[in-house]
């Protein structure tokens, strides 16, 4: 988009950040969206008639077809166009918003749902991917995902926050109907700020499908689609259900295929070529970017029940009961991660960044009913901010940094593709432990709030239990990310002796 070595001021600089603000309003988007109709869904329910057993495939509709689909959104975008590709993507996505927004039944509702997840799986990749080439400069870098990662990271509570406020204040149709003026401000600025595609990112003459891997397509987004019908599946169902099972084997097999194919892709251009995660850094980025998602996504999900069920907060209290969390997100990515980040080395942001969220998780394991807002719950939200802000906006730029410019895409898609994994396997493994945490409780103790303290035991061990990989990614973090020994100098040879005996060129 612009050369790296630009002045970071004038007017280059300034389309920069302006691009920044763009994309990120594209990212807020895509992951308000992953929350912002959960605490709508018992209006929903009452409006159109959602059953109780559709009503958890409004929120899995979005999830399968956004994770299912990244991998070939991310390779469409190296393919055909990075602002090509996140045009097409925001208008898609609010036209599946509007259609949501005008459902009068569940079907119509259900295939808002799958279509909004579809077009942000186009559109999640590019605007990475298009940070990524953006901010080449270390300094202008850090500060670019410094903020792309605070809009992300706090996308969820503030999907939360909103969901709320409009339910209780409008009505759960503005929970869709919000991202049609958004999309508006997202295509004026990607028109006016964004430079049009030069040459095809990947390396092509033009645009075409030609080139595209069409069984690593079909077996990744099935692979990964398995992966999170299964995790969806497990809360209602069971890990040992036949609807957890089956799904699960079926994933593996069709992800060992997919690992095959690249091996041998039946194309050019495979859809992940082995450089994108053959890279130690790299691949460790990538990893630790399924581990935090998987302890935040888990515990939005058991605080949730604790501000609701035990502390009996209103659904919109419960949503800014988070915003400590978001506040501290912001802070420490946008302030501390992008003014230090240049200084030091990675593992210096990134392990005590996850030591930060694993003592925050720590903190939660100790929840009481008794418990109160201002010293059981907000110091821990403090600290998975803050934590959260360091590690992740660091992993971010390792996992695309080092990437080729023309695996851009497929590598954001990748980064993208981690977080959702990782988030969905924490909703479902952390849900399950808390869950039977909870029975155990209840069928022990039969006091008159057992209810309540059962609630808050599960909620508790799930907290503990998601503290163990987070340190012990840390410890691994601590090794891979450990900086590479310098190579050592070639040997300088010998001066040829002249035929006097003395060196060539030496005088006598």
């Amino acid at each position: 988009m612009t050369d790296a070595k630009t002045s970071a001021t004038g007017p280059d600089a300034r389309l920069r950040w302006l691009a920044l603000g763009v994309i990120a309003l594209a990212q807020m988007m895509v992951v308000v969206d992953h929350t912002i109709v959960t605490i709508a869904l018992p209006a929903v329910q009452s409006s159109i008639g959602l059953s109780t057993s559709d009503r958890q495939w409004v929120v899995t509709a979005y999830v399968l077809a956004f994770g299912g689909l990244l991998m070939l959104g991310g390779r469409l975008g190296d393919m055909f166009g990075r602002r090509r590709v996140l045009l097409v993507g925001v208008v898609g996505f609010s036209c599946a918003s509007a259609f949501g927004g005008a459902a009068t039944n569940t079907a119509m509702l259900i295939t808002a749902r799958t279509l909004q997840g579809s077009f942000a799986a186009v559109l999640a990749p590019s605007a990475l991917a298009l940070l990524a080439v953006t901010f080449t400069d270390p300094k202008e870098r850090g500060k670019a995902f410094g903020v792309f990662t605070a809009v992300m990271m706090s996308g969820a509570a503030t999907g939360l926050i909103l969901g709320g406020v409009l339910t209780e204040y409008a009505t759960w149709r503005w929970c869709f109907y919000v991202n049609i003026p958004l999309a508006v401000l997202i295509l004026a600025g990607v028109i006016m700020v964004l430079p049009k595609d030069g040459p095809r990112p990947d390396g092509g003459n033009r645009p075409s499908v030609a080139g595209l891997d069409l069984p690593g397509v079909l077996l990744s987004c099935a692979g990964i689609a398995a992966v999170e019908f299964a995790l969806a599946a497990s809360p209602d169902h069971g890990w040992s259900s036949t609807q957890v099972v089956v799904p699960l084997i079926a994933a593996a097999v069709l992800l060992a295929l997919f690992a095959a194919s690249q091996a041998k892709p039946w194309s050019a251009r495979p859809i992940l070529p082995a450089r994108v995660i053959a890279d130690r850094v790299r691949g460790g980025a990538f990893f630790a970017m399924v581990v935090n998602p998987f302890a935040m996504v888990g515990m939005f999900l058991f605080m949730t029940f604790q501000f609701q069920s035990v502390m009996h907060f209103s659904p919109t209290k419960a949503g800014f009961a988070f915003l400590p969390y978001v506040l501290s997100v912001v802070v420490s990515s946008t302030q501390i991660t992008a003014r230090i980040g240049p200084r030091v080395p990675p593992r210096a942001l990134v392990i005590p960044g996850l030591l930060m969220v694993a003592v925050g998780l720590l903190l939660l394991s100790r929840l009481t009913p008794s418990s109160g807002y201002a010293t059981g719950v907000l110091p821990a939200l403090l600290l998975f901010g803050l934590g959260t802000g360091a590690s992740m906006p660091t992993c971010m730029s390792l996992a695309t940094k080092t990437a080729d410019p023309r695996d851009a895409g497929i590598a954001s898609a990748f980064a993208n593709t981690s977080q959702q994994i990782g988030g969905s396997l924490g909703a479902a493994v952390l849900n399950t432990i808390s869950v039977t945490a909870a029975a155990d409780y209840l069928s022990t103790h039969h006091t008159v709030n057992a209810v309540a303290l059962a609630t808050s035991h599960g909620n508790a061990t799930a907290a503990a239990s998601a503290a163990i990989p987070i340190v012990a990614t840390a410890a691994l973090l601590a090794v891979v990310l450990r900086p590479k020994p310098a190579p050592k100098p070639a040997p300088q040879p010998e001066p040829e002796p002249s035929a006097a005996g003395l060196p060539r060129g030496e005088a006598v």
